[in-house]
């Protein structure tokens, strides 16, 4: 009796922690989304003064953007500091089993972000483009002209094209990357000595964790592009 009371205590415990994640959890969306919701406010009011000689086209295109800054820091940042600690995690779990585990993981790493870098300046120059021309959307409303309307939604479309091919060519080769780490981890693995079937389980499935927090980065790099040229886009308040 004394042993079932004991269990039935640790699942009360259990079941309050549980709870108390879950009061935390609704709080800061309860919060976040009053704090970032001010956050937008001010900095599009600002944007918009600082903007009053612009037509409305770019006005209204570049409120849109200045969102897009303040949804990468509620939503993508938190994404990010987690699967950097799951990273890390899983590279101390590896190296654990062996070095040549993590060096493995570390390479993949350097192979993925250089890949990326290699593509920078494109992803920068085709989101330069598609926010140019997202710019020019009200403009092309307000004329009412149908073909004018038309050759804009054809180039948002030519841009948008451009831009997801280049994306895919990109992860395509950093999958490629990451098929080859989890198939070299698995024959390591394989190889070292005194390893269970049990060893051998856990380390695939901390380099598969590895694989799915790393592949954050490049998208990371991707995301800060955009923003950057973002930036340096809703800066620009001299006279066009």
């Amino acid at each position: 009796m004394t042993c079932f009371k004991g269990v039935f205590d640790n699942v009360i415990v259990m079941g309050g922690v549980l709870v108390g994640l879950t009061v935390i959890a609704v709080a800061r969306r309860i919060y976040d989304t009053r704090a970032y919701g001010t956050i937008r406010l001010h900095l599009g009011a600002e944007l918009d003064q600082r903007h009053q000689n612009k037509p409305v086209s770019k006005r209204a295109a570049r409120l849109n953007m200045s969102r897009e800054l303040v949804d990468y820091l509620e939503g993508e940042v938190p994404e990010v500091l987690s699967a950097v600690i799951q990273i890390i995690v899983a590279l101390v779990v590896l190296a654990s089993f062996h070095l040549w585990l993590s060096a493995s993981a570390f390479t993949v790493v350097v192979l993925m972000l250089l890949t990326y870098s290699a593509f920078n300046s494109r992803f920068y120059l085709l989101n330069s483009a598609l926010n140019a021309e997202t710019e020019n959307q009200v403009h092309a409303l307000e004329r009412g002209s149908r073909r004018g309307v038309w050759r804009h939604l054809r180039a948002l479309r030519m841009h948008e094209v451009r831009l997801s091919d280049t994306e895919a060519i990109v992860y395509g080769v950093i999958f490629l990357f990451q098929i080859a780490f989890i198939v070299i981890n698995l024959i390591l693995a394989a190889g070292l000595p005194d390893m269970s079937t049990g060893m051998i389980f856990s380390i695939v499935a901390y380099s598969w964790e590895f694989v799915e927090a790393a592949i954050m980065l490049p998208m990371t790099m991707q995301s800060l592009t955009r923003l950057n040229e973002i930036t340096t886009r809703i800066n620009n308040v001299e006279e066009e």
